[in-house]
């Protein structure tokens, strides 16, 4: 009726069990801890000021080649909306009605992205 286990099967499976409950511990503690870092650091106004020159650079480099290539300006005066948009949401305290401007912003510009891909 009762199946013998092999000997000592289930203390391994206890220290297994107990080794994964540090590493579980262990980790999410490291993980706060870089999320409390990480969220200063992403929060920082140079990160978005930053990210937005290199989103209009980019969106010059890709939406101007789009006109030279197949000579439609839609494509370009949607991302340049976005692009306005993500702009104008940085004058915008954070958290709140800015995060939703930059979020439009972005998905307008990458319309205008998508636009001129499908126009080449």
């Amino acid at each position: 009726m009762f199946v013998r286990a092999e000997s000592g099967v289930i203390d391994r499976m206890a220290i297994g069990l107990s080794g994964l409950c540090l590493v579980h511990c262990l980790a999410s503690a490291i993980f706060v801890a870089l999320l409390a870092t990480a969220g200063g650091v992403l929060l920082n106004p140079a990160i978005h000021e930053t990210g937005l020159v290199f989103a209009i650079a980019l969106g010059i480099a890709a939406l101007g080649r789009g006109i030279l290539l197949h000579g439609f300006m839609m494509p370009s005066a949607i991302g340049g909306l976005g692009l306005g948009v993500m702009a104008g949401s940085l004058s915008l305290p954070e958290g709140g009605l800015g995060t939703v401007y930059t979020i439009v912003g972005v998905a307008i510009l990458a319309l205008g992205h998508d636009l001129n891909r499908r126009a080449v």
